[in-house]
């Protein structure tokens, strides 16, 4: 069943949600199309460790990003998945790896409207497919959006892809069931390959037909291969080639230069097949030659077999009589040492019997007896001297405190405890009066001194304070009246001598209802002058002393004078009252010391009497302990030495066991190479009795007679070898039958395999030589036949060879024209950003490099960017010294056009790492500000990911901002992101959001107006 291609057509990447992926949060996230969007970090410490790179690597690899190398299976993308061991301190104990993990897209029309939210009873998706209907359905006339889902395997296949039209995104209220959601989405998408699903090496065909839809730079460490990021560093310190492979990221011209690589490695390998083709042709010749001589050592082979195997005979019959020689030896041994191992019992036995009788139990019960008298008589002791050392520091507490007692109980002048409490009570009572008549004297200072602050306050003062008290609102004459601005300097002087004195001087303006009430309330001070509406009327009449502020100042202070004195005179009875009441707290308490002596001084009495009964009592048990610490001693001298005697017991019972063992192992020792002498096998080897190999070996020459086993063993080998030689000359062992040369190499590194291989080995040896006589014929023939091939390979090897030269340089001769076209697209691009956004023109220049000579090395091409600095000037080298901010203008545009010479009118994300990392500070606002405008401009989503000091000039900058947040090293996943619309794009993000989020737990953090 063919596969259906370009499933996400003409939509753009709206939403994109990440399940166990690195320690990103579930919540998904929107993106708007064809603008500049952002991506900032809120690590622990600063932007580092929020999880921006795998963010972002997450959404080319969603894209297709031919750097991820799909047609490789694309293994590198299993290192997005979520490991504990680089999550939090704690992580690895506390979370585990995940083994599988999901990245999904959601794509959708690129226009601005039809992302309205659906409502209640809409569905959430589309259903899964009934029986009958087809799997897979070309894409919606509609261009409705369309779900993928990317599952990233631990193991392989590392990628597998699934898609629905609708959206379907794992939705829950918390992190861990989103996860769990995730797998039965997955489980509920149709297969995209009828049995099987789509894997790594067909995404790009199937999602997007084959068409860019992402180039980036990703300067991380996510991918093995990380192309020239030409916004790393300052662009003039890029070198040309450098400059030639980002564009060729860009662009796409990295796998065809790769494509390139490989016809040359082709045409080389062919070239070492025809030259190998050749060499074997001389080696068969040289080898058939010498396998033709060989055939005339083939007699001398045979004769040599033959003595090798006579050999080999002797060897038998003189293993089987020295073997017959030895056992007869090792039967009287067998004897000797059996007759030992009786003795040794014997001897084991009777002193088995003598450790018996020592071990006898009474002696150890008596030390156990005595020790537990000893331990009660010492226990004894000890809570008797404790109880003395207890009593003697009581004692000498309560001796400690007498001598403080006895001062104290002086000062009672002969006062017992009643007398000194009604004492003391009494002065308190005093003390009380006297504070009290202070009290009195304290408020009659304070009312004079108030009294005489008002006759001091200036006019109406006193007027004025006792109407307030009252609560009557009132202003004073003179406050009220105001001098003309013309007459100030004439009249200030004249006027203010008249309306100085009484009546105005205490003169008030009241209102005419509150009359009564400031009349009521100035009866205290006689003489003073209320003015209303209803007219003036005097309160009072004046006395003698009374009539002029002196005379009211001075009967102030008298008044306060003489409160001064009664003040001071009830002082002075408070301090004498307060020395009689503490006089009276000394005698009390020298009284209470003296009854808490008398009961101190009866508690030593009885302290000293109980001391006393304590030592009486150690000293009657001292005898006794010493007694008992004696007859334990004795007892455990006489316990030593029995366990003494019974050790040296014990050692003359293992040294017989041991002799009796040693015997033991001797006779197995013997009996074992008895039976390794193998008697009845060598029998069977020889093929006759131990007489007939004696009677064999007697025959023999008188010079052979004395040969030993290995000697006879040695000259059948030297017979065998120089046999097999002469068989097979030379190294080469395909000659060698596959029998024999298995049998050859099972001989082979150790003296027995040889041994037990040679019988083998003769006989197989013995087999091919007859054999050879027809053999040697049809050999023949065969070599003939065989040279005729060899020449025909070798000349179809240099036919072949000379085809990849020519089929060589045809490729490099279109890639040169594809690479030239490519480049002159960018440079036409540049040219048009340059001077759409303040340029003079920009153009870039690449000659075409010669071929490599290594089949290895990489055609490497230089790019040098040029750029006008004036109207009508002509081009200037990159490399030519410029102010910074022209140099971080030029690299932006050149990124932008390669995007857009790769895009072929389609929609292109572009995504960047480490986004304006070596723009200037004066500049970066202005850089990223470009970003966004050539975006929106050409319909580029450019996605840069970008550092702390980066952030203030890109948030306002951008078209959308993405926050992505983990508070704490301790937490394994990130926080929700926070996203922000920016401009036209607020209303974009909300809508966005809603649409992919509809039956969704809450979405990420919003902003209060600009975005979600």
């Amino acid at each position: 069943m063919a596969l259906t291609e370009n499933v996400v057509g003409d939509r753009v990447l709206i939403a994109v949600q990440a399940v166990n992926i690195s320690r990103l949060s579930t919540h998904p996230v929107p993106t708007v199309p064809g603008t500049l969007i952002v991506v900032a970090g809120a690590g622990p410490k600063d932007s580092n460790g929020a999880g921006k790179s795998s963010f972002i690597a997450s959404i080319t690899a969603l894209l297709g990003d031919e750097q991820w190398r799909f047609a490789s299976g694309a293994k590198a993308v299993s290192e997005l998945l979520f490991n504990a061991e680089l999550a939090s301190g704690a992580g690895g104990r506390q979370w585990a790896s995940a083994d599988h993990g999901y990245i999904v897209g959601v794509f959708g029309p690129s226009g601005r409207d039809g992302y309205d939210t659906p409502g209640p009873s809409e569905p959430q998706g589309a259903e899964p497919p009934a029986d009958g209907e087809a799997l897979f359905p070309e894409p919606d006339a509609s261009d409705g959006p369309v779900t993928v889902w990317l599952r990233v395997n631990q193991e392989a296949p590392h990628l597998e892809i699934r898609w629905r039209e609708g959206v379907h995104l794992a939705a829950a209220s918390s992190e861990a069931e989103r996860v769990a959601r995730a797998d039965e989405v997955w489980a509920s998408l149709p297969r995209s390959a009828g049995r099987r699903d789509v894997v790594a090496r067909d995404l790009t065909k199937v999602l997007y037909g084959d068409r860019v839809r992402c180039v980036s730079f990703l300067s991380t460490s996510v991918r093995s291969k990380v192309a020239t990021n030409l916004l790393s560093q300052p662009l003039n310190e890029i070198s040309p080639e450098r400059v030639f492979e980002a564009i060729a990221a860009l662009t796409g011209l990295d796998a065809e230069l790769e494509q390139e690589r490989e016809a040359r490695r082709d045409e080389h390998a062919r070239r070492v097949r025809a030259a190998h083709a050749g060499e074997r042709l001389k080696e068969f010749e040289a080898e058939s030659s010498a396998l033709l001589a060989t055939f005339d050592r083939r007699d001398q082979a045979r004769v040599r077999l033959a003595e090798a195997l006579r050999c080999w005979r002797g060897r038998q019959a003189r293993r089987l009589a020295d073997a017959a020689e030895r056992d007869e030896a090792f039967a009287a041994q067998l004897e000797t040492l059996e007759s030992a191992q009786e003795s040794a019992a014997e001897a084991i036995a009777m002193v088995k019997a003598e450790i018996a009788t020592l071990k006898d139990d009474t002696l150890d019960r008596m030390v156990v007896e005595a020790r537990k008298e000893l331990a009660v008589l010492q226990s004894r002791a000890a809570k008797l001297d404790a109880d003395r050392a207890v009593a003697e520091n009581s004692a000498d507490e309560l001796r400690g405190l007498i001598p403080s007692l006895e001062e104290t109980r002086r000062l009672a002048d002969g006062r017992d405890v009643p007398t000194a409490e009604r004492e003391l009570a009494a002065a308190r009572v005093e003390l009380n009066e006297a504070l009290k008549a202070l009290g009195v004297a304290d408020r009659e200072v304070a009312s004079a001194q108030a009294a005489l602050d008002d006759a001091e306050g200036g006019p109406a003062a006193a007027q004025l304070t006792a109407l307030a008290a009252a609560g009557v609102s009132a202003t004073g004459l003179l406050d009220s009246l105001d001098v003309a601005e013309q007459a100030r300097d004439h009249t200030r002087a004249s006027a203010l001598d008249e309306l100085r004195g009484w009546p105005t001087e205490h003169a008030v303006i009241v209102d005419a209802a509150h009359l009564a009430a400031a009349a009521e309330a100035l009866r205290s001070l006689p003489g003073s002058v209320l003015v209303s509406s209803a007219g003036v009327s005097v309160v009072g009449a004046f006395d003698g002393v009374a009539t002029g502020r002196e005379a009211r100042i001075k009967a102030a202070e008298q008044r306060l004078n003489r409160a001064r004195d009664v003040q001071e005179e009830a002082a002075q009875v408070v301090g004498a009252c307060e020395e009689r009441v503490a006089t009276a707290q000394r005698r009390l308490e020298g009284a209470k010391a003296g009854v808490q002596l008398d009961g101190i001084e009866r508690r030593l009495a009885e302290r000293r009497a109980r001391l006393a009964e304590l030592t009486g009592a150690l000293e009657e048990l001292t005898p006794a302990v010493a007694a008992a610490e004696q007859q334990a001693g004795s007892l455990d001298f006489r316990a030593r030495t029995r366990d003494l005697e019974i050790e040296r017991m014990e050692g003359r019972r293992g040294r017989h066991e041991s002799e009796r063992a040693q015997a033991r192992d001797q006779a197995a020792r013997v009996k074992a190479e008895r039976d390794g002498l193998r008697l009845e096998e060598l029998g069977r080897d020889w093929g006759g009795s131990v007489e007939g190999a004696r009677e064999w070996i007697a025959a023999l020459p008188e010079e052979e007679r004395p040969r030993s086993a290995e000697e006879w063993w040695r000259v059948a080998e030297r017979h065998l070898d120089s046999a097999f030689r002469d068989t097979f000359p030379g190294d080469d062992e395909e000659e060698v039958p596959e029998e024999l040369r298995f049998l050859m190499s099972e001989r082979t590194g150790r003296s027995s395999r040889e041994q037990a291989t040679f019988a083998a080995v003769c006989g197989s040896l013995a087999s091919y030589l007859r054999g050879q006589e027809e053999y040697e014929k049809h050999q023949r023939r065969q070599i003939e036949s065989q040279i005729v091939t060899r020449q025909r390979d070798l000349s179809a090897a240099e036919k072949g060879a000379e085809e990849a030269a020519q089929s060589t340089a045809v490729h490099r001769a279109a890639l040169t024209a594809a690479i030239k076209s490519r480049l002159t697209r960018v440079a036409e691009e540049f040219e048009k950003l340059d001077t759409s956004y303040g340029g003079y023109g920009a153009t870039l220049e690449f000659p075409v490099p010669p071929a490599p000579a290594d089949p290895e090395q990489r055609w490497q091409w230089r790019v040098t960017p040029k750029w006008r600095r004036g109207e009508g000037q002509g081009f200037v080298p990159y490399n030519r010294r410029a102010n910074t901010a022209l140099m971080d203008e030029k690299a932006v545009k050149l990124v932008c056009a390669a995007a857009i010479a790769s895009s072929g009118g389609g929609h292109l994300c572009l995504v960047l790492d480490e986004l304006g990392r070596n723009l200037g500070k004066e500049h970066r606002r202005e850089a990223v500000a470009l970003f966004r405008r050539i975006g929106e401009t050409y319909g580029i989503t450019v996605i840069g990911a970008l550092q702390d000091d980066m952030e203030p000039y890109a948030i306002d900058a951008c078209g959308q901002y993405i926050k992505l947040r983990r508070s704490s090293d301790a937490m394994a996943y990130n926080e929700p992101p926070v996203i922000v619309g920016h401009d036209q794009h607020a209303e974009r993000v909300r809508a966005l959001a809603a649409y992919v989020g509809r039956g969704e737990s809450p979405l990420p953090d919003q902003s209060s107006d600009q975005g979600v």
